[in-house]
């Protein structure tokens, strides 16, 4: 079947569909690397014409245009859920927002919970059979699909075709308006490097994986200088489910380490809900048939998770207290980052034959002064989320040691917290650990 006279009829220009908008409208703008983008642009034009118009997605990595024409929030309001650098600087000026979810369960939130009155994004360019695929950004769209009142489509020809499992594409007969987009370069980020503590903290969690498990890595560099450390280990038949796609990944697979063929579900396959990264990652997962984008209420669910043996989860953390409460969405008030599958990686490595979660920090981060302060705290500071309760937290890793926090006692996970903690601050927490009445040192 032809569908180019479908695709003619339903072209129109960014200006022609961003005047489809209506104030009190809610627009949706995708996800990560295929928000929308001409259409913003077409959109922060009208700026005056339009009020209480509220705009929806997450981990825009670029500053969006709406933003730039309405600062102040006087006619557009950003909701994120998750933000990225950029976002976490527009939440700081009260005009953007923050929604709190554990990421599993989005796509449900979309089907039951949310209104859209219109959806945009990029996609890859239509295939003969009328589809266009989602990219890297499975996650949630199908679900936004469904449920918007009109669906717009951002062509960009530099989106790579991500081949997928179930949700990766979305059909012409469910598009009610087509854009040729700029073809703006899909946004890149390159790996960076790894400092020494990075790697101290890497080799202490890569001496727990055996050979044949299943890796979930997080965002940030201490997951990825894991991977650094896997592509140069001695590991093999290692698998891959993931909430997020990453060049460590790339790395290990060119190196060997990624085979699949140990996993116990999706055999041979890289599950993964969304990725981004370097052009040299985007061009790996073009029309890889080893890779397998999906859902993210199929990646991040603990009854998936679980069902696959050996499965290590390695998640960075804002801080950690001494009752085991990790945060890594906040700093007290401070917006950082969003709570994305933490818990449900934490809860599903848990819960899988052999498996494992690791939270993993360095002991120490720098004020703006450039004093040091420890990221190991006798409790969460006023304000800050607990992303990972206390009861849910498994190793915690630090570049002065791995401890396991199962089956403690408050005073024993004290004990060893300050352990791993930076050691100018461990008699301080011993006297905060006093004060709480959660310290008895069993070494007396």
């Amino acid at each position: 079947m032809d569908f180019t006279k479908e695709y003619q009829e339903k072209l129109i220009t960014a200006e022609n569909a961003a005047k489809l908008v209506n104030s009190g409208d809610w627009v949706d703008y995708g996800w990560s690397n295929a928000m929308a983008r001409d259409f913003d642009a077409a959109l922060a034009k009208r700026v005056n014409e339009l009020k209480d118009v509220n705009i929806r997605g997450g981990i825009f990595l670029w500053q969006p245009e709406f933003f730039k024409a309405d600062p102040n929030g006087e006619h557009f309001t950003w909701n994120s859920w998750h933000a990225s650098g950029i976002e976490r600087k527009m939440i700081a000026t009260g005009n953007a927002f923050y929604n709190p979810l554990r990421y599993s369960e989005l796509p449900r939130w979309y089907r039951e919970n949310v209104d859209v009155d219109i959806a945009v994004f990029q996609v890859a360019p239509m295939d003969k059979f009328g589809y266009f695929n989602f990219g890297p950004n499975a996650s949630h769209m199908m679900a936004v699909v469904e449920k918007s009142k009109k669906v717009i489509v951002e062509v960009n020809t530099t989106m790579p075709v991500c081949l997928g499992g179930t949700e990766a594409y979305v059909h012409i007969s469910d598009v009610d308006h087509i854009i040729e987009g700029s073809n703006t370069p899909v946004p890149a980020i390159e790996s960076g490097g790894f400092s020494d503590i990075d790697i101290k903290v890497a080799n202490l969690i890569v001496e727990e994986i055996p050979n044949g498990a299943c890796l979930q890595l997080g965002i940030g560099g201490m997951p990825n200088a894991v991977g650094s450390v896997i592509a140069d280990s001695d590991l093999k038949d290692l698998g891959v489910h993931t909430e997020m796609y990453v060049d460590a990944f790339v790395d290990m697979t060119e190196k060997g380490k990624i085979t699949g063929a140990k996993k116990s579900r999706d055999r041979f396959r890289q599950t993964y809900a969304f990725g981004f990264g370097s052009q040299k990652m985007y061009d790996f997962m073009n029309n890889n048939p080893q890779l397998m984008s999906a859902p993210v209420d199929y990646t991040n669910d603990v009854r998936v998770i679980s069902s696959i043996d050996n499965f290590m989860s390695i998640n960075n953390a804002v801080d950690i207290d001494l009752f085991g409460q990790v945060s890594s969405e906040t700093s007290g008030l401070k917006h950082i980052s969003g709570a994305g599958g933490q818990l449900d990686f934490v809860l599903g490595a848990y819960l899988s034959k052999g498996g494992k979660s690791f939270i993993c920090l360095s002991s120490t981060m720098k004020n703006k002064d450039g004093s040091l302060v420890s990221r190991i705290i006798p409790t969460l500071k006023e304000g800050s989320i607990a992303t990972a309760t206390r009861a849910n937290t498994h190793f915690v890793v630090t570049e002065y040691g791995k401890v396991n926090l199962k089956g403690l006692s408050a005073w024993q996970r004290a004990e060893k917290l300050i352990g791993i903690a930076h050691p100018d601050f461990r008699e301080e927490l011993i006297k905060q650990a006093e004060k709480n009445k959660i310290w008895r040192r069993s070494n007396k």
